[in-house]
């Protein structure tokens, strides 16, 4: 089974930026960790930054992949271009979320991804990934 990892913007602070929500692991750790507990799966991570380059990601292993696993950040409020995309491709995507973000501010209410998302976890943390990986693998 082969799982791509997609985080969008901002993620690659994480362990840096805003712990009390995000906590203190950078994602290259957990990363590393998530690779360990799931060897018979084929594990790659990908950040971006850029709205586009996640697009182009997705267009990349959306249609040979088993399984996109994608914590947009906060193109997840913003990006119709993403949304499209997910609804373009045939690899099923679920979509992660480290904190609850129905507790947070309201323009985090709304999401692009999820219409054409196969799921969603959102609030448990880095564990969201994990979770998603299982509902993959069973």
């Amino acid at each position: 089974m082969k799982i791509i990892i997609i985080n969008g913007p901002n993620l690659n602070l994480l362990g840096k930026r805003e712990p009390e929500i995000y906590g203190n692991l950078d994602f290259s750790t957990y990363f590393e960790d998530l690779k360990t507990k799931y060897p018979s799966v084929e594990l790659i991570y990908y950040q971006s930054n850029v709205e586009g380059e996640i697009i182009n990601k997705l267009q990349e292993f959306g249609f040979t992949y088993d399984g996109i696993i994608l914590n947009a950040g906060a193109y997840t409020h913003t990006s119709i271009g993403i949304g499209d995309c997910i609804k373009a491709i045939t690899t099923p995507v679920i979509e992660v979320h480290i904190s609850n973000t129905f507790s947070r501010e309201t323009f985090r209410h709304q999401s692009y991804i999820s219409p054409n998302a196969n799921g969603i976890i959102i609030g448990f943390g880095l564990k969201s990934y994990e979770l998603a990986i299982q509902s993959f693998v069973n």
